[in-house]
């Protein structure tokens, strides 16, 4: 199937594109590196009638720092993370994880606001971003409003993005020098989504300590007790207080999802506490 017909834009500065947004009245679709919103436009689940391209957008195209803060333009793609194209992100947390992103086809397109707008429960980018408390940079013709990670995903493929918002990038903390973290992710072949995944950032000198799981049936979940468990001892929980945890977070689950989850927490705590890589 084709899709239905539809007029392609591509500005090349943020206010004509946020312009374009405001006119559409609800049927304008932003593209990033298209690769959820391609598919659904072939199958016909999206029939907008104009497509805003941001990716030639120079205010969503760099990563900055200011004030301890990294800034990543909305329409930087996974491959330029996973090939260090930006020095602020070579050797980070945000590198491993781009690298681990579906295909290398998908890298090349993809790009991080994408991802978090589509909101799938599985992707990387959105557990990544709640473990690292990043905010999230909404801009419209109106003007622009910060969103934090926790509270942008509302559910399944749900965001707080309202009409004739987009993304135009994402704020991360900057970690320091004694920084640690870890991610780990089970799927059932190499470039799958995730069936369970965990991501954890200690900060001494910021004092944070996060363990988030994803994967869920919507947006991830904290561990706080596990969190301070292993920022106050440096040893990893038994399983059972791993699971009780869980259950807290997601209860329901069957036991093979239960058994998978705390494999993927053991195995994220278990880089966090120097057993892999580290920062």
């Amino acid at each position: 199937m084709k899709a239905a017909l539809f007029e392609y834009v591509r500005p090349s500065t943020l206010k004509d594109g946020l312009q374009r947004l405001a006119e559409g009245q609800g049927a304008v679709k932003v593209m990033g590196g298209s690769q959820s919103l391609g598919p659904m436009l072939n199958l016909r689940l999206a029939r907008p009638k104009v497509v805003v391209d941001c990716t030639a957008l120079p205010e969503m195209r760099d990563v900055t720092i200011a004030d301890g803060v990294i800034r990543i333009g909305g329409a930087v793609t996974h491959a330029e993370i996973e090939d260090g194209v930006f020095p602020l992100l070579r050797g980070s947390l945000l590198q491993t994880v781009a690298a681990g992103i579906a295909y290398r086809a998908i890298r090349n397109r993809g790009t991080v606001a994408g991802s978090l707008a589509h909101a799938d429960p599985a992707a990387d980018w959105v557990l990544t971003m709640t473990a690292l408390a990043a905010q999230l940079e909404l801009v419209s013709s109106g003007g622009k409003r910060m969103v934090p990670m926790d509270r942008f995903m509302l559910g399944a493929y749900t965001t707080d993005v309202a009409e004739g918002e987009l993304i135009s990038a994402i704020h991360v903390p900057e970690l320091g020098d004694k920084a640690r973290w870890g991610y780990a992710k089970f799927c059932r072949k190499t470039g799958e989504f995730a069936e369970a995944s965990c991501c954890a950032v200690f900060d001494p000198r910021r004092g944070f300590a996060r363990v988030v799981v994803g994967a869920l049936d919507g947006a991830p979940q904290a561990l706080p007790a596990i969190a301070a468990a292993v920022a106050e001892s440096g040893a990893i929980p038994t399983r059972a207080d791993i699971g009780k945890a869980l259950e807290a977070a997601a209860p329901g689950k069957d036991a093979i999802d239960r058994k998978l989850m705390t494999a993927a927490v053991l195995r994220c705590l278990e880089q966090v506490l120097g057993k892999e890589k580290t920062l």
